[in-house]
């Protein structure tokens, strides 16, 4: 699995020529380090006197944190899977009308299943982005600019997405398919966009003295 390799390790097979992992793995690990960032700014801001009216609140973030942590780290191996797929597609044979009909098939349904991944990475991102603002005002003063990192991540993990899901939709054919997907990943990705750099203004704004 990509997810159990060291960093050092991960990063060196991500600047080889192998095809996995790629932009997609990257964008889940990264979405993860920007919610472990938030999760980290969560266990600051607990047990601390000054923040004890919204302890409870903290906890509650931290709980779904770790959830969504954990979904896009998962999805770093997810995307590998989904893009093999993909790959085996390429080496079917063509020569025959029948070859070329069966190959032609075999990508719409593997580039459909490729747009699962980063659909999922767009969707936990913008629900990590959310915990990210909520923590922009309730945590730790000490441990804000973290906040901001954290989002800064999960944004790129977003828009990093959204390319992972424009690739895919330009060989399918299905086109009521195309226009749902586009149509969910350009609400989310506004949504996201809107929330994360709201965030990260009011983050420098609230540390800067």
């Amino acid at each position: 699995m990509l997810i159990e390799k060291s960093c050092k390790d991960f990063v060196e097979v991500l600047s080889s020529k192998e095809l996995v992992p790629g932009g997609g793995g990257a964008a889940a690990l990264v979405g993860a380090i920007g919610m472990a960032l938030g999760n980290m700014v969560g266990n600051l801001t607990v047990g601390k006197k000054k923040y004890k009216d919204v302890e409870s609140e903290v906890y509650a973030i931290m709980e779904k944190a770790t959830k969504l942590q954990e979904a896009l780290l998962s999805m770093v191996d997810g995307d590998a899977e989904v893009f093999g797929e993909v790959a085996k597609v390429y080496s079917m044979p063509k020569e025959t009308h029948k070859e070329k009909e069966a190959r032609a098939e075999a990508m719409e349904k593997a580039l459909k299943q490729a747009c699962t991944v980063p659909m999922d990475i767009i969707r936990t991102a913008v629900e990590a982005i959310k915990l990210q603002a909520r923590l922009s005002e309730i945590g730790s003063i000490m441990a804000l600019r973290d906040v901001g990192v954290g989002v800064l991540c999960l944004k790129t993990a977003l828009l990093s997405g959204k390319l992972n899901v424009i690739i895919n939709l330009n060989g399918i054919k299905d086109e009521d398919f195309v226009l749902k997907i586009s149509k969910e990943m350009d609400a989310l990705v506004e949504e996201g966009v809107k929330i994360a750099d709201e965030t990260y203004d009011k983050v420098e704004q609230r540390i800067k003295k």
